[in-house]
């Protein structure tokens, strides 16, 4: 169930001035990227500079001596840039800008699915023969795995003024296309899934070190939650370190999801999903969770989630994305008492193929904020009683029960 990872950068180099719009667009369905934000790279191809900027700003200013006078916001060969955040004062603003960097995925709200700066480019050329493409593009989102491709050249872009009645072109148009992947972000987990049914008395927990257990008996891995100094511990973590700072768990995962098979009608089937965070460093806004199994093109309701069908086979509809209601339980509260959500599923049975034998009622894949969780092992799943067992016994009872009863009534008739 691999979707395509892709990012969008459109270039705009206008004629009038020495100025560049960028454009960064997320077309990734279920991916968004979380605080702290993006941060775009790129090299210049000869020694252009950053005069100004609206919307975004460099992280470095860079070796400026050469200039007299009028400083350049950033002089850096390598420049790497950064949204602004909310709040920022409105003559230092364009369009789909000023979000901290924060980017939501198409799905699941595509009104906040770009983000947008403006630079003034200096020593860049002023005609599509002297204008050089970047290179050497990189995304942070906000961490590693995005890879850049080179920059394309495609038609110009054309904007319409705002009276709608003349239309005026860039220079020169090209884009950039970032696709992700999970192996490059990082090695271990974020994610893992555990499972429960109302016909078996057990509980699969998450597979033990699900997210990596290195280094556990040092101090400061992971928080006892039972511990009496955890509100220390925790407002003295470093807020920007993006390492999880997870509580104590046979997973260590910053994310558990519990599937429970609830309850079985004539006609339906119900399934309760519970999100929880073990994350004492994060607070997951927007988040969203992607979950595969087959009896999704039946499903009839969905409580306090949203719900939208992704078909990435066609017509076979068996993933679906489902997030947070709006000011409701789109916010996964950091780990402690507030830091989990719940819903539940109603699915109306398939003769042809529902079961719930050989674990039929768990799903298949499932992924929270776009990263592949951890399941258990398919023969771990909690199973149905085995009736057949029990026969041969009662069978036995049953053998043993007559040859009494005769050995009794052969007494009494001696």
């Amino acid at each position: 169930m691999e979707s395509p990872f892709l990012l969008g950068f459109w270039f705009f180099v206008l004629a009038s001035r020495p100025l560049a719009v960028v454009t960064i667009f997320n077309f990734q369905k279920y991916r968004h990227i979380e605080s702290p934000g993006w941060k775009l790279g790129w090299t210049w191809a000869k020694k252009e500079v950053i005069w100004s900027m609206l919307g975004g700003q460099a992280t470095e200013q860079g070796d400026c001596s050469r200039f007299k006078g009028n400083i350049p916001h950033c002089c850096k060969k390598n420049p790497t840039i950064v949204d602004l955040l909310p709040g920022t004062p409105y003559n230092q603003q364009i369009a789909n800008c000023c979000k901290g960097g924060v980017i939501s995925s198409w799905v699941q709200d595509p009104a906040n699915a770009a983000s947008s700066f403006q630079l003034s480019v200096g020593q860049a050329g002023t005609s599509n023969k002297t204008v050089r493409l970047p290179k050497n593009f990189t995304l942070l989102g906000p961490g590693p795995g995005y890879t850049c491709g080179p920059a394309k050249i495609v038609k110009p872009s054309k904007f319409t003024t705002p009276d709608k009645r003349r239309v005026t072109q860039a220079l020169m148009t090209w884009n950039v296309t970032c696709s992700y992947s999970q192996f490059l972000a990082q090695k271990t987990p974020t994610c893992c899934v555990s499972l429960s049914a109302f016909y078996n008395d057990t509980i699969v927990g998450c597979p033990t070190c699900s997210c990596g257990c290195k280094n556990i008996t040092q101090p400061g891995t992971c928080v006892d939650p039972d511990s009496p100094h955890i509100a220390s511990v925790v407002s003295n973590s470093d807020k920007n370190n993006l390492a999880p700072l997870v509580q104590c768990t046979s997973h260590m995962c910053p994310v558990r999801i519990h599937w429970h098979v609830k309850l079985n009608y004539k006609e339906y089937w119900r399934v309760k999903i519970a999100i929880t965070n073990f994350n004492y460093r994060m607070n997951y806004t927007q988040w969203n969770l992607v979950a595969q199994h087959p009896n999704f093109d039946n499903l009839t309701q969905i409580f306090s989630f949203n719900y939208e069908p992704l078909t990435p086979y066609g017509s076979i509809n068996d993933t679906a994305m489902l997030w947070g209601v709006k000011f409701y339980n789109d916010l996964l509260m950091q780990a402690g008492p507030y830091g989990n959500v719940q819903s539940e599923l109603l699915f109306k049975k398939d003769k042809t193929t529902f079961t719930f034998d050989k674990g039929w009622a768990f799903p298949r894949r499932i992924y929270f904020n776009g990263e592949n969780c951890v399941m258990p092992p398919p023969d771990s799943y909690p199973y149905l009683p085995n009736y057949g067992v029990r026969l041969p016994i009662s069978m036995l009872h049953l053998i043993v029960t007559i040859m009494a009863s005769s050995v009794v009534l052969l007494s009494y008739l001696w």
